[in-house]
Parts: structure tokens; C-alpha cells; sequence
């Protein structure tokens, strides 16, 4: 498969795209997440490891426990979204590989080895909260990713076994337009990149 893609597309992913800092009351079903989901988790991952675990937090009372995390400028975002979801990872992810990939030695070999884990879990997690965002705007939802909370606090409300492990935020639904931020300038192809 290897052709470019319509440029309404692109706008909808990327030139055109926003981060929400405000959205509307309208809901989002579970029925699109699940939608979400089965799109996010064909794109590619090193070893097909699939380490992230997408937690949608929906309700008013889940959403509640995420506050005492947050820093001020997230919390009235977070309350509003239709949709937050904590993009985490499974530490003990290469318990799967034995079934999600062809070699089963990859078990043994992230599994003895905790620094190597430990990175692609993180890396590879990461990847596929990105493939969320795309895709979730490719279904005709806005994000609003968030960085700004501790970890340690999420973790502990979410995650007391201490298996997964939290990496961003992001809220999901429809936009309000009244609410965005003028567009932030970005770096340029000389600034950001190297051809060597």
C-alpha cells in the first residue's frame, strides 16, 4: 500500500487539526472508543510488542479521581471533556509476546532484561498514543493532549499494582472553537531537522 493520502486528510490530521482546550456537551459512546481502539492498535509497534493500555475515563466520578493529579491550568479542561483518557503502558508488556509475536524468545529477552523493557514499554507506548490522537481525529474527534500532572498520583489511583504506568493525558470529543489558543509558531525545517 503506497500512495499519498487526499489533502482534506491531512488537514483533518495535522495542518488543520488542534489541541482543544475547551469542548462541547456533546457525548462520545463507548461504541466509537471501542472504534478508536480497533483502528489505534493496527498501526506498528518495534516487535508488535503493543505496550500501551488506554484507560477512558467517562464519567464525572472517574474524572474526579484524576483531579488532585492535575496542575491548575488542566483541571477545568479535564473535568469539561467528554472523554479523558490516561495513555499508560504495561511494564510487564513481553508477557504477550509469546502470543503477539513470531519468536517467543522475545518473552525472555525483555523479560531479563529491565532497562531494554523498560525503554521499548515507554518508546512504543508513546508511538501508539500518537496513533490514537491520529486516529481519533481521523473519526471526527478533536484532542487535547496534557502533560501536566504527577505521574506518581495517577499511578497510585489507577494503578496500584504498579504494572502499568502512566505517560500522557488526553482529552477527547468535540472542540469549542471559542476556546482555542491562536496556533503557536513551530520550528522550521532547518531548525528541527539534518539531512546527513
Amino acid at each position: 500500500m503506497s500512495h499519498r493520502i487526499d489533502p482534506t486528510a491531512w488537514a483533518a490530521l495535522f495542518t488543520e487539526a488542534r489541541s482543544q482546550n475547551g469542548w462541547l456537551d456533546k457525548p462520545v459512546g463507548e461504541s466509537l472508543l471501542q472504534e478508536l481502539y480497533e483502528i489505534t492498535r493496527m498501526a506498528p509497534t518495534s516487535m508488535n510488542c503493543q505496550p500501551a493500555r488506554f484507560v477512558f475515563l467517562t464519567t464525572e466520578s472517574a474524572k474526579a479521581r484524576l483531579l488532585p493529579a492535575l496542575m491548575p491550568g488542566n483541571v477545568e479542561k479535564t473535568r469539561s471533556a467528554p472523554v479523558v483518557v490516561i495513555v499508560a503502558y504495561d511494564s510487564c508488556f513481553y508477557e504477550e509476546m509469546p502470543r503477539i509475536w513470531h519468536n517467543p524468545a522475545a518473552r525472555d529477552m525483555f523479560g531479563g532484561n529491565s532497562a531494554l523493557a523498560a525503554s521499548t514499554a515507554f518508546r512504543n507506548g508513546s508511538l501508539q498514543g500518537g496513533y490514537m490522537m491520529l486516529a481519533a481525529r481521523g473519526l471526527g474527534l478533536d484532542c487535547g493532549p496534557m502533560s501536566g500532572f504527577a505521574t506518581d498520583k495517577v499511578d497510585a489511583e489507577f494503578f496500584p499494582d504498579g504494572r502499568w504506568k502512566s505517560n500522557f493525558l488526553c482529552g477527547l470529543g468535540y472542540g469549542d472553537a471559542t476556546k482555542l489558543m491562536a496556533r503557536q509558531p513551530r520550528l522550521s525545517f532547518a531548525e528541527a531537522c539534518l539531512i546527513l
